[in-house]
């Protein structure tokens, strides 16, 4: 087991990419347990989209209550949803629709790209991409709208809202994070009418621990872009794990259509709760009806983070003080090792090496949030105050196998030289493994061209 960790070092750099960054929508592929051939595509109809700023806010997000009420604590001035639950269920599809529809908005997205071409020439390329969101929450100033990060990431990029009432108003990401594939993003209360205030409504969240396979499914959301639409199926599987290509998620299956244009919409139980976020289908045409939800109280915690993010100064962002390399699930599989972060080596006197994390080690989580990447466990960094006390999962080797151990660890800062010195360090290790990533796809596919189409052995 040893000479195949040090293996993984050596050849660490052909590993797969993970940071996706430059993926304009994700492409997902399923775990490979049957010879379905097909891929699953974000529900995403664009062209390029594209997200920017992040802002902090005081919010915080439980569930909440069927009649839609909203508690302030003055103490810690944070909104609060309460918790109700309801056990109400309709079988009348079009009420169910008819009260959840003003907590669903369309997105659509512009961005702006400047290109340059094999003459050195530089000129600007404008694209657009839409999407859906919902409405999970408000504070004095802001409405906030819950959709997938792969409707808004990228640079330059405008994001504008169309309600219920068919008005619109523009947005701002609060927050996003690539692994989940969420995103949160804020719309200034002072762009809308009276009326728009009065008609929108903030969702109700229900518990999709408690759902169960054969339970009906309503989908909402913006597809094609042209306008909200419902489409009606059942809970096809619970658990469903699916490989984004820079991490894995559990997700809720279900056979109602989930169209380019539905990402980030709302899937619906029959009490009107949402219980996942449409996030991805299956494309292929052996298959029909696979469609794929975020479950909503997996995605819960994740914006809470999103929503209560603060942009912070370098000098104040927290460092962990470690060099990784991403394990990812084609490494994770040849070398018998868990997914995640390899710690390759740990900077002396970091808070790393405090909390008793060492090289060999394998990162898998920070608090309740799972990690599969170092891009993504930086990302979460960057908006953590250094000082802050943080439970960090590990996969440890004990005896020719790994065991999971959660070590406390207080954080410290960015702008040690140290840490700035660490930071590079892996940045380049995972520039180098992305290179070599690039390189080896390039040559594949140049091998798949050079061979002969079976269509061409047929008579």
């Amino acid at each position: 087991m040893m000479k195949e960790h040090k293996d993984f070092e050596q050849e660490s750099m052909q590993m797969e990419n993970c940071n996706t960054d430059q993926v304009k929508q994700p492409v997902i592929k399923a775990k490979k347990k049957n010879k379905m051939v097909g891929m699953l595509v974000g529900a995403l109809c664009t062209g390029v989209v594209a997200g920017t700023a992040f802002e902090g806010s005081q919010l915080a997000i439980q569930y909440f209550t069927k009649d839609k009420s909203v508690a302030t604590s003055t103490e810690e001035k944070k909104v609060v949803a309460t918790t109700t639950s309801s056990t109400s269920t309709s079988s009348d599809v079009s009420e169910i629709v008819s009260n959840v529809m003003p907590s669903i908005v369309a997105i659509d997205t512009t961005s702006t790209t400047d290109t340059t071409n094999m003459f050195g020439q530089t000129y600007s390329q404008e694209s657009s991409g839409s999407g859906s969101g919902i409405i999970i929450g408000e504070n004095s100033d802001a409405l906030l709208v819950v959709t997938n990060n792969h409707v808004i990431e990228g640079d330059n990029v405008k994001v504008t809202v169309t309600f219920a009432d068919e008005t619109t108003a523009s947005a701002i990401v609060k927050g996003a994070d690539s692994t989940s594939d969420l995103a949160v993003i804020a719309i200034d209360k002072s762009q809308l009418t009276d009326d728009t205030k009065d008609a929108v409504k903030i969702a109700t969240l229900g518990d999709s621990t408690q759902t169960k396979v054969g339970d009906m499914a309503i989908a909402i959301g913006n597809a094609l872009g042209y306008g909200q639409s419902v489409t009606v199926g059942y809970i096809s599987a619970k658990d469903r794990e699916v490989s984004l290509e820079d991490s894995s998620m559990k997700l809720l299956q279900t056979d109602a259509a989930i169209n380019p244009g539905n990402s980030g919409g709302a899937l619906l139980n029959a009490a009107g709760e949402v219980i996942g976020i449409n996030s991805v289908k299956y494309a292929s045409e052996e298959v029909e009806g696979m469609g794929y939800a975020i479950p909503i109280s997996d995605a819960i915690p994740i914006i809470n983070d999103l929503m209560n993010r603060e942009q912070l100064d370098v000098s104040e962002q927290a460092a962990l003080g470690i060099v990784g390399q991403d394990v990812s699930e084609e490494a994770a599989s040849t070398y018998q090792m868990p997914e995640g972060i390899y710690v390759q080596e740990v900077v002396k006197g970091s808070a790393a090496e405090k909390a008793g994390i060492v090289a060999g080690d394998i990162i898998t989580g920070i608090d309740d949030r799972s990690i599969s990447s170092l891009s993504a466990l930086q990302e979460i960094l960057t908006y953590t105050k250094a000082g802050t006390k943080v439970t960090i999962k590990v996969q440890e080797l004990s005896n020719g196998e790994y065991k999971e151990k959660e070590i406390e660890v207080k954080l410290g800062s960015k702008s040690d030289s140290s840490m700035q010195s660490a930071q590079e360090k892996s940045q380049e290790n995972q520039q180098q493994s992305n290179q070599q990533q690039s390189n080896q796809q390039q040559n594949n596919q140049q091998q798949n061209n050079q061979q002969i189409p079976f269509s061409q052995f047929q008579n």
